[in-house]
């Protein structure tokens, strides 16, 4: 006969329990079946992603110091569910194991890059903050997005050519849409991405369609090519009960998708050493970034952050939206970089070198 246990709860706490954690390890299976191919999973996708590691602890802990009353074989059914869905949620959590093992320091030498979605650019910011702020960073390279103004809930183009060269003198310049790359070195290239929308030469079609700008960079006679990115947001405004709603959300995952694939083309035939940053509006849990993560190297590996995130940039920053990928290079430091109020995104701050280098060694 089974016995039952003694515990904190009553009996119908551990049936919840055991229904939780079906329920749970169901969603683990199904999110890893669905995200990133399956339009309508954006909605779970935007969950925060520690909860792939605290609800199962949570059940796993429950069962394991006997919280609830009931059969044995209840709480084994728990932690048994709750292991495997562990398992499949760990590489969603956006843990970064490898953070104890950084050391930080970066050598003489090596590229400083400083990607930041500013948010509007100075609109609603002191101007005079805003430069003195990028100005403060000495990056090599600056990846800037949202290069625009937000005016009647739409965008609009913003000049800012004449404060930009004055601020940033020597440094060349490539500007896409949004999009503005500040150089150092020289830019040898601007090869065009494959767009998902008609493009032509007015400033809103190039917003709605260049969301990643290349430029090549010629580095003490190598060539690097830097990408910035800014892929669009999954939603827009409407209800869950609204059919519009979604009939937006079909038409952003599109979008994105295209993005992604396009980028990912042109990314597998450049065989250049290359750095892909920005603003990818996903986190770790999303499948989006899958092929990033598996063929190129994240720079997260060099962030002593065990849970680096960039979003929201005030309050609890629990999403990371901002990636910076790399191959053929080596990061000695990664982090995240208060944006001292004006924006909602942490910057990017990144140190690292040509694997050509002499005398520079390590994993891409």
């Amino acid at each position: 006969m089974q016995m039952e246990r003694a515990g904190l709860f009553p009996r119908w706490a551990a049936r919840l329990a055991v229904a939780m954690s079906v329920a749970w390890l169901a969603n683990a299976v199904l999110h890893r079946l669905f995200s990133g191919r399956f339009w309508l999973w954006v909605l779970p996708d935007l969950a925060p992603p520690p909860v792939y590691m605290v609800v199962p602890l949570a059940l796993l802990a429950a069962a394991a110091v006997g919280l609830f009353r009931g059969p044995r074989r209840w709480a084994m059914a728990v932690a048994g569910t709750a292991v495997v869905a562990l398992i499949l949620g760990f590489g969603q959590a956006g843990l970064n194991p490898r953070a104890l093992a950084v050391s930080g320091r970066a050598p003489a030498g090596a590229l400083h890059i400083v990607s930041w979605n500013t948010e509007y650019w100075d609109q609603t910011d002191d101007p005079a903050h805003f430069y003195r702020y990028l100005t403060a960073q000495h990056a090599d390279v600056y990846l800037l997005q949202e290069y625009l103004n937000w005016v009647n809930n739409g965008p609009q183009p913003v000049d800012d050519l004449t404060r930009l060269r004055k601020e940033f003198p020597g440094y060349q310049m490539a500007i896409s849409g949004e999009l503005v790359t500040l150089s150092r070195y020289p830019i040898i290239a601007t090869p065009p991405i494959a767009t998902a929308w008609p493009v032509d030469s007015s400033w809103y079609s190039q917003f709605q369609a260049r969301k990643v700008l290349r430029t090549d960079l010629d580095v003490g006679g190598h060539t690097l090519s830097v990408y910035n990115v800014h892929i669009p947001v999954q939603l827009g405004q409407g209800g869950l009960l609204d059919t519009s709603f979604y009939r937006d959300v079909h038409t952003r995952v599109r979008h994105r998708t295209a993005e992604f694939s396009a980028l990912r083309r042109d990314v597998a035939a450049n065989h250049n050493p290359k750095l892909i940053a920005g603003d990818f509006n996903t986190t770790p849990s999303m499948g989006d970034v899958s092929w990033f993560r598996s063929h190129l190297s994240d720079a997260v590996r060099a962030d002593g952050s065990l849970y680096p995130a960039s979003w929201p940039a005030f309050g609890p920053t629990v999403w990371r939206l901002d990636w910076a990928f790399t191959t053929g290079l080596h990061t000695y430091r990664y982090d995240f970089r208060s944006p001292e109020g004006m924006s909602d995104h942490r910057a990017q701050d990144l140190w690292l070198s040509l694997r050509s280098d002499p005398g520079q060694k390590g994993r891409t």
